[in-house]
């Protein structure tokens, strides 16, 4: 498990797993070719197939998208493409949408924006603030990221050109 920050309650968890863990910190590092490479370079050390995201606020180098292209699964709190970026959540409620949801999509070049794997819709009710809305977004992301994850690890979801296939 590799992680850009101390103190995340996954380390925690890893370790009572036995999971190795190692942390990345991005202020470390001369950029984000440097960070991003000594992050696939572990994951590679450990015989890593796939990265999975969460909670990782970093855009990766190049470098990574290349070495594991279609293989670097990133969850997003907005039915994308509506909604790329840090703030999907208060973009969401700003434009007044009433089905905003959770995205599971591979990471390319461009910030959230890979081919969509699965999405899950959650309506915005009357009165939601960004907290309320954002935990709703919440329970869905914990159901469909482990879903999308074993259905991945199981080879059951590939990509041909920019299309998610499922089997």
């Amino acid at each position: 498990m590799i992680t850009d920050r101390d103190g995340v309650a996954a380390l925690e968890r890893a370790d009572r797993a036995g999971i190795p863990t190692e942390v990345f910190r991005y202020g470390d590092f001369a950029g984000r070719e440097e960070f991003s490479a000594a992050i696939v370079d572990s994951a590679e050390r450990y015989g890593a197939e796939a990265l999975v995201l969460a909670g990782f606020m970093r855009i990766l180098s190049p470098i990574a998208i290349d070495r594991y292209r279609n293989r670097i699964l990133n969850i997003h709190p907005s039915l994308l493409p509506a909604f790329p970026g840090a703030h999907a959540v208060a973009q969401a409620l700003a434009h007044g949408v009433k089905i905003t949801g959770v995205t599971v999509h591979f990471v390319d070049e461009e910030v959230d924006h890979g081919p969509i794997i699965a999405q899950r819709p959650v309506p915005v009710l009357e009165g939601d603030t960004e907290q309320t809305l954002h935990e709703r977004i919440r329970v869905e992301e914990h159901k469909i990221y482990p879903e999308v994850v074993a259905g991945f690890a199981r080879g059951h979801i590939r990509v041909v050109g920019r299309e998610v296939v499922w089997r």
